[in-house]
């Protein structure tokens, strides 16, 4: 990978180069597993400011995680480049690379898309159509069904960021970490007795805010079909 990068840059490359995170495939121990192993192995040999994350749904879906996992840890760490769009069976332990059709994937992808405020690369079809879809006929159905599910989640997205609730409620409930001793914890600047300080201190705990999971799925669903 090092070769790679040196090769590129002698040759005029300046972009990104692209690892994409690939469990079970060969080995169910490998170092890209998932975005955050591929991530700390990239920073680990000095290769994470010329590689990012080629995230792809499958993909995330072998690895145990949601498909917006793996692009949120590709984002907070400044690593999102491109998008496998595709989807898999979650009943089966391998790669499908089935033509996506969840909505509801689609659409928390290009919430987390839009929030990271785009891609350095693109979305790609890495789709095949089932076995028995053998037609031309069945191949335009298979990319049109792709892309109008991922319009339809970017359209739904922006109407989720436009909505607003789920960004209040984000908002809220980590509000504890925006001013005193929470804030000291976001900054690094506290210590571990300062903090055994603090909780002796304390009186009882109150109760935390609610996780609200319903309320929030409710909200996707709301814009999703309103």
């Amino acid at each position: 990978m090092k070769m790679a990068v040196e090769y590129g840059r002698s040759i005029g490359f300046t972009g990104d180069f692209y690892i994409e995170p690939k469990p079970k495939e060969p080995m169910k121990h490998q170092y890209d597993f998932d975005a955050a192993t591929a991530i700390g192995f990239l920073k680990q040999y000095g290769l994470d400011k010329d590689f990012k994350m080629n995230i792809e749904a499958n993909h995330a879906t072998l690895a145990q995680h949601t498909f917006q996992h793996e692009l949120r840890i590709s984002a907070i760490n400044g690593m999102l480049g491109s998008v496998d769009a595709n989807q898999g069976d979650p009943l089966l332990g391998w790669d499908t690379d089935e033509f996506p059709c969840n909505v509801y994937d689609a659409t928390l992808c290009m919430y987390e898309v839009l929030k990271a405020g785009g891609l350095t690369g693109g979305f790609n079809f890495d789709s095949k159509n089932r076995r028995p879809s053998y037609t031309y006929e069945d191949m335009f159905h298979a990319f049109i069904l792709g892309m109008d599910t991922f319009a339809l989640g970017l359209v739904k997205a922006a109407e989720l960021i436009e909505d607003g609730r789920i960004d209040d409620f984000v908002k809220e409930r980590y509000a504890s970490y925006n001013d005193g001793i929470g804030k000291k914890i976001r900054e690094g600047s506290t210590s571990l007795k300062e903090l055994s300080d603090y909780a002796c201190d304390m009186k009882a705990p109150e109760l935390p805010g609610s996780g609200r999971q319903e309320y929030l799925e409710e909200v996707l669903n709301n814009v999703l079909f309103k």
